[in-house]
């Protein structure tokens, strides 16, 4: 997502609540909760350039003046960003406290967490004099990447910041997190936009088939982009649900292994949901076979979730992917004699 060189609010949903959080704050220390993909980094970001923009009169961000222009390039002095390293990878987004020490050329798995070496580096960063003199800003997101020593470490500078520090804490299920950190921050809630808006907006950025991929990605905008930056059109994801009924796992050749995971058990959801009478969310209840046995759902589910825990292990995708595909298909088969050889894929991958 480009940021607006004027200063506006690039995800129009965000508009009203910017405003309001604008006009309600209290504390120094936000924790902005939305679902994913609707947006809560960008509101975070914006947020924090309201607050450090320098413009003497009128709305903030003003999106001209010094301190907006810093923002937007990633280089304000008194902004800093603290994402887990994965995320950075994602987002292109560099390091903004340095601590790997290797000049960025480990050869390790980008983490998933928030270290608390990190953690550590930002406090010390939060301590020092504003470079611009209006205040300093730390956006951490998600803040549930904080493991237990990172969230502890947290705590006194979330309790007593210093200065005119601010922190905003982004996530997507408050509950992840701990609750004397929670206790110390003010709540603001994001909703997922309207339908009618969001598809509009993806319309708006020329994103085809928007009402089938903003549902493939449940109701949230910036989910769909992801699909279509990906190549998904429409037509690829309404094949998906047959694709497996039938065990063909190249339906999802090209994607990585947390991405078929979360295709897979939507098609689960879906199919579980139309077994007991529901109507499904992720697809449209046309493309979805019938006939799928609840039994086989749960025990395909409970399998799904498995892999998802684990799913920075070096499996061999290929092979997972077949097993996690060929188990769904069993859901829709006629009922067999099972022996012990014929253990389901999945269980057979996991020992």
């Amino acid at each position: 997502m480009v940021v607006g060189a004027d200063g506006s609010v690039p995800l129009p949903w965000l508009e009203a609540p910017l405003r309001r959080a604008l006009a309600q704050q209290r504390s120094h220390a936000l924790l902005v909760q939305a679902p994913h993909g609707v947006g809560t980094l960008e509101f975070m970001l914006k947020l924090a350039q309201a607050w450090l923009c320098e413009v003497a009169d009128g709305p903030r961000p003003c999106g001209h003046c010094e301190s907006c222009r810093l923002v937007r390039s990633r280089t304000h002095p008194d902004l800093l960003v603290l994402l887990p390293e994965a995320l950075r990878v994602a987002l292109n987004w560099s390091a903004s406290v340095d601590d790997s020490g290797d000049g960025g050329k480990s050869k390790r798995k980008p983490s998933r967490q928030i270290r608390i070496d990190e953690v550590r580096a930002a406090i010390d960063w939060v301590v020092q004099t504003s470079s611009r003199g209006r205040a300093k800003v730390m956006v951490m997101h998600p803040a549930e990447s904080m493991n237990l020593q990172s969230a502890s470490a947290m705590l006194k500078t979330l309790e007593e910041p210093p200065g005119q520090a601010r922190l905003l804490l982004g996530t997507a299920d408050a509950a992840h997190l701990l609750p004397t950190l929670r206790s110390r921050c003010q709540r603001i809630a994001l909703a997922a936009p309207a339908d009618s808006l969001a598809c509009r907006w993806l319309e708006e950025q020329g994103v085809g088939d928007a009402p089938i991929l903003l549902a493939a990605a449940g109701g949230a905008p910036l989910g769909a982009m992801a699909l279509a930056a990906r190549g998904i059109d429409g037509a690829a994801w309404l094949r998906l649900p047959q694709a497996v009924a039938q065990g063909q796992a190249a339906a999802f050749a090209g994607w990585t292994v947390p991405q078929v995971v979360d295709g897979l058990q939507k098609i689960c959801h879906d199919a579980m949901v139309l077994a007991a009478d529901g109507t499904p969310r992720y697809f449209p209840i046309q493309v979805l076979p019938e006939g799928a046995r609840m039994p086989h759902l749960s025990a395909w589910a409970r399998s799904l979730g498995r892999v998802a825990r684990h799913d920075e292990h070096p499996w061999n995708e290929a092979l997972l992917v077949e097993a996690m595909v060929s188990e769904g298909r069993t859901c829709w088969q006629e009922a067999t004699h099972r022996s012990t050889a014929g253990r389901r894929p999945l269980d057979t991958l996991a020992r």
